[in-house]
């Protein structure tokens, strides 16, 4: 590639590069402040064009961009979209062989690349660090910047990395973007990012273009009836689902009516799911049905709808996938499958990612044994490690070598062309009894992940509008019903209309019978006696016996 002409001009640029004669709303303000030289932490919702906020930036000054991103394929799709562009991109992740690494390192010493898209791991390699002193970087560009937050829904260990790795390379510039942050997760990003005077950007979490909906749905059966709804009328959608096997079940249930569907979970090999991206991304397939490893940085423009199958862990979540639908600006609709029974997945993925310091420590003591006496390294899959250990959430078994990583008694490697990672113990002289696990840290983790499922479940069950619930619990406390969602639809009320006094009062005596018909529990909870069409009959004053 020829040498990259600097632009100065944001404006000028943005025209040559992007095609656009404008920034958006919000946009202009990041790009200002970056431009300034400011520090920055943006929260903007999905589809409001983060990337640019950036990428923008970085054309118009000398040295090279870090881009800290948690995904291969997110980074992938970014680096071949600034690469159709004319903009010299790359990335730097575990995909790549040690000779590529160098190689794209030696080109970043050299100028040869505006925006390098780096896994967060990759800070944790001294050679790595010690190679990137050499670079002109002029800006760390912090992307799902709630990964760094245990508030966080997505909370990832290795983004803790930053901090020190920012310190290194002399402090340049940060840029912290996330779509999804209550005020508490931006605080902890602040913190755990060190920034110096950051200008805190906040667009407004509201997508007027979004139709919300809960359908309380008995019976699988009721579910399958509401999807097949959803597809024949919208046509291009994501449907997500909490499982693996749930997402098998539901992409065998839609290809048999003849629907053009695909299937994406973890569980399948990184070319079946880079298939299955693709033919969603190219149009081969109208539909996808996931769990949530599908999603981020997805830009298809015209997904018209996106289903929960079963609720998700959180409201962080639960608006992100969301808002992948309708990010051509047109009308979308965002559909949540509710029944009750489905909290039970959530609660056993919360145990999963929330072991006890038992089991953090007798894992260890059982890498400890098997580990190789010259190399201290063990090789075995979570699957393998849980039957050692019979445990039977491997989920925990994973959550624990976390635990471990971040308290330094071991380390984790890819090995080239194995699945498998390889463990490496620290220090097998060191007891895992002298392992300084923090227990007050470790509940605090899960009470907050308990909190968060409570909240997911209080706007399933709320009575006023979706969308309005949302932006209150984001911080907007300004937000007012968008007379699009399915409870504002049943009400009457229309855009930035609250209740009335006689709207709230029928509302509140609905309320106050449904809550007369429920038998409250041991624990203090509250459980319903009859079903939704035994209540319906109530309120109606129905006179059957």
């Amino acid at each position: 590639m020829s040498e990259f002409k600097v632009i100065r001009s944001p404006m000028e640029a943005l025209k040559k590069f992007f095609g656009f004669s404008v920034l958006r709303e919000g946009q202009d303000q990041v790009v200002a402040s970056i431009m300034e030289g400011r520090n920055v932490l943006v929260v903007m919702p999905t589809g409001g064009g983060k990337s640019l906020c950036y990428q923008l930036p970085s054309l118009c000054r000398d040295g090279v961009c870090l881009v800290v991103s948690p995904l291969i394929s997110l980074m992938k799709d970014q680096v071949d979209a600034l690469a159709a562009r004319g903009i010299p991109a790359t990335m730097i992740n575990s995909s790549l062989s040690f000779t590529e690494q160098k190689e794209r390192l030696d080109g970043m010493r050299k100028g040869a690349f505006k925006l390098v898209y780096v896994a967060p791991e990759r800070f944790g390699h001294e050679g790595f660090m010690h190679a990137l002193a050499e670079v002109d970087v002029n800006m760390v560009a912090v992307d799902e910047a709630h990964c760094l937050s245990q508030w966080g829904h997505d909370f990832r260990p290795d983004y803790l990395k930053l901090e020190r790795a920012v310190e290194m390379l002399g402090r340049p510039q940060v840029a912290a973007l996330t779509a999804t942050a209550t005020p508490r997760v931006r605080e902890d990003i602040l913190k755990h990012l060190g920034l110096d005077d950051p200008v805190t950007i906040v667009r407004g979490f509201a997508r007027e273009n979004l139709h919300f909906r809960i359908t309380a749905c008995d019976t699988h059966k009721d579910k399958y009836r509401r999807l097949y709804e959803l597809v024949k009328r919208h046509k291009t959608g994501i449907i997500y689902c909490s499982t693996r096997k749930k997402v098998e079940q539901v992409y065998e249930a839609l290809s048999e009516l003849g629907l053009s569907v695909t299937a994406y979970h973890a569980g399948m090999t990184d070319e079946q799911r880079e298939e299955a991206q693709n033919a969603f991304m190219n149009r081969h397939a109208d539909i996808v049905i996931a769990t949530n490893a599908f999603g981020m940085g997805i830009d298809r423009a015209d997904v018209r709808f996106v289903a929960h199958f079963e609720i998700p862990g959180s409201v962080e979540a639960y608006y992100q996938e969301a808002g992948r639908a309708g990010r051509d600006g047109n009308e979308a609709y965002c559909e949540l499958l509710f029944n009750h029974a489905d909290l039970r997945t959530q609660e056993f993925f919360i145990e999963g990612v929330n072991p006890g310091i038992p089991l953090i420590v007798e894992l260890y003591e059982l890498l400890r044994k098997h580990c190789s006496a010259e190399t201290h390294d063990v090789m075995w899959s979570l699957e393998e490690m849980a039957e050692h250990l019979k445990c039977r959430n491997a989920m925990q078994v994973g959550a624990a070598l976390s635990v471990l990583i971040r308290n330094g008694a071991i380390s984790r490697h890819d090995v080239s062309g194995q699945r498998v990672k390889l463990t490496r113990i620290t220090d097998p002289s060191i007891s895992g009894l002298k392992i300084p696990l923090d227990g007050d840290a470790l509940r605090e983790k899960e009470v907050r992940d308990r909190e968060k499922l409570k909240a997911m479940t209080e706007f399933a069950y709320s009575s006023g509008c979706r969308q309005q619930w949302i932006l209150n619990y984001f911080g907007e406390e300004d937000g007012v019903p968008c007379g699009r969602c399915d409870q504002c639809l049943t009400l009457g009320v229309e855009e930035g209309q609250s209740l009335g006094e006689e709207e709230t009062l029928v509302v509140r005596q609905a309320l106050s019978g449904i809550a007369r018909a429920s038998v409250r529990l041991a624990d203090g909870s509250w459980q319903g006696r009859w079903g939704k069409t035994k209540i319906i009959q109530m309120l109606k004053g129905a006179k059957t016996q």
